[in-house]
């Protein structure tokens, strides 16, 4: 850094040395003009004359040394006038640079809107002009859905036609008073003056983008769709507003909302509303906590029964992920796995994570499995199986007691990738089922070339069961399905006896849920599982029915 420091004030210096040099020759080039000007008037009468007698009346002549005086200040005001021409090119060139630079300076190369640099002050200069008439400032924060997988899948080339288009689209609607910047990425800010009232007005002017936006953009043959979602935030009234602060407030306001449209759903707007900023407050506490409790060891896995239900006899658990907060106790994986997707920590919590449950499931009965579910975000990692294998070989786990879940919808992102990763796994004995069953979008031709060894069926099918004819109709599907391939199947959300007597009907399955008891620490399993004699031994377990319900022990209800 200091290198570059010192370099740079060189390069200062020189800069500066060099247009003093080139200052000090054009004020000798003046001067010299400004003498041959007069030399020039001093003697060019009267040599003038002299060569004139000369050529009428043929007696005397001019004075050499005036001649040659005045031919030396043509000559100089010959190098003169060629000194000025250059000066004056020199200094259009300069100025166009000059704008240019600036240009560069305040907007995007690739759309021509403003860039990061300039939308504050563009923005504070929008809020004095609407303070002053009266109106309200309404600022937009958009941002592309699924950008980069377009843009990965299509090429640069064709991701900044998409940016050229929908900065030229934006433009083409927004009102005369406004503003339009890209603040890097695929992300933008419009920033319009409104009239007091016009909230209907503002979701029209929304609407209309997100539809403009939609359409597809067509470049060198190639058609690529995008959708866009945004933030919308207007200015509050205050007595003596400060503009600068002000446009600061929207953008962060806009910001908000905007991620909030994206957890909506995408494709769509959002106005911000108060409780958003206590929501992010909150997933600040999320994302600082998740980076300190992961080295201090305070996620943990919890164990929810699986149950064979024809037998009522138990066949694993499944691991689910809890994080022992010190200040917030106990929070469900609902609240912080998206976090840890979103900042980069999933892996490295589900290896943790994975760690200690292999630990755990050492202790078990040989005969009872783990499952334990893998985040979308892994299955991109092609690394995972050897990962994953050293983990069993570092915890000495037999692979084949090991089942991973992987949900349906990762069957659409890759499904070369997950098709290798799967087969990689299966060699090594790991058996693979496929969660959320019913919930996603996976075709036939999928479940026969990958080679699952189990489906689960969405706990949302199994809960309603008994309520919801359309549930009934959607397991009896499935139940068949799996028949036809042979797909053992597994029924999540199993919460009453009489859901459990209905699911019965459809078949044989292996069922998870509260009526089995409430997912429950390593120390409570181990404890259960030494009341019923299935800790591992030396001379082999057995499995003996857990009984379901109220008649369930203490426990399992921990």
């Amino acid at each position: 850094m200091a290198n570059d420091g010192d370099s740079g004030a060189s390069g200062k210096v020189g800069k500066a040395d060099t247009t003093h040099v080139r200052a000090e020759r054009d004020l000798v080039a003046l001067g010299i003009l400004i003498a041959a000007i007069i030399l020039f008037i001093g003697t060019g009468s009267t040599v003038l004359t002299g060569i004139v007698r000369s050529w009428v009346y043929g007696v005397g002549g001019p004075d050499v040394l005036l001649a040659n005086a005045l031919i030396l200040n043509i000559a100089l005001l010959i190098f003169g006038w060629r000194r000025y021409v250059e000066l004056k090119r020199e200094i259009v060139e300069r100025c166009k640079a000059e704008e240019t630079a600036q240009r560069l300076a305040h907007t995007d190369a690739l759309t021509g809107c403003l860039n990061r640099r300039s939308i504050d002050h563009a923005m504070a200069a929008l809020v004095e002009g609407a303070e002053a008439s009266g109106d309200v400032v309404v600022v937009m924060m958009i941002d592309l859905d699924k950008f980069k997988r377009s843009n990965d899948l299509h090429g640069h080339q064709v991701g900044d036609a998409v940016l050229v288009e929908t900065a030229r689209r934006i433009k083409a609607l927004l009102p005369e008073r406004a503003i339009v910047a890209r603040l890097g990425g695929d992300e933008f800010i419009c920033a319009a003056v409104f009239g007091p009232g016009s909230e209907i007005a503002i979701e029209r002017l929304a609407v209309r983008i997100n539809e403009a936006l939609a359409h597809p953009v067509v470049s060198t043959g190639i058609r690529a769709e995008v959708t866009a979602s945004i933030g919308i935030a207007i200015a509050p009234k205050t007595d003596q507003p400060d503009a600068e602060r002000l446009a600061k407030t929207l953008l962060h306001r806009a910001d908000l909302a905007m991620y909030q449209a994206k957890k909506a759903g995408r494709n769509r707007f959002c106005w911000f509303e108060p409780s958003m900023e206590k929501e992010l407050r909150f997933r600040s506490e999320i994302e600082r906590g998740i980076r300190e409790g992961l080295p201090r060891g305070e996620f943990v896995p919890y164990y929810e029964k699986q149950i064979d239900l024809e037998t009522g006899e138990l066949t694993g658990f499944e691991m689910l992920a809890r994080w022992q907060s010190p200040r917030h106790g106990v929070i469900s994986p609902e609240f912080f796995i998206p976090v840890a997707e979103e900042i980069g920590l999933i892996a490295p919590l589900s290896e943790a994570l994975i760690t200690l449950a292999l630990q755990d499931a050492k202790a078990w009965d040989p005969k009872l499995t783990l499952s334990v579910n893998i985040s979308p975000l892994q299955l991109r990692d092609p690394w995972f199986a050897q990962r994953l294998l050293k983990l069993l070989v570092q915890a000495n786990f037999p692979p084949t007691r090991l089942e991973i879940e992987i949900t349906e919808t990762c069957l659409h992102e890759n499904i070369g990738v997950v098709r290798s990763l799967i087969t990689s796994l299966k060699n090594q004995g790991i058996r693979i089922s496929l969660d959320d069953f019913g919930t996603g979008y996976s075709s036939l031709a999928q479940l026969r070339t990958l080679p699952f060894d189990r489906i689960k069926i969405d706990r949302s099918f199994v809960s309603s069961l008994g309520r919801s004819a359309d549930s009934a109709t959607i397991i009896e599907a499935i139940s068949s399905l799996g028949r036809g391939m042979d797909l053992p199947i597994t029924a999540e959300g199993i919460e009453t006896p009489e859901v459990l007597a209905a699911l019965r009907k459809f078949g044989k399955f292996k069922g998870q849920g509260y009526l089995y008891g409430m997912p429950a620490s390593g120390e409570d399993v181990l404890e259960e599982l030494a009341g019923h004699g299935l800790l591992s031994e030396p001379d082999g377990a057995f499995l003996r029915p857990i009984p379901e319900g109220p008649d369930a022990p203490a426990a399992a209800n921990c």
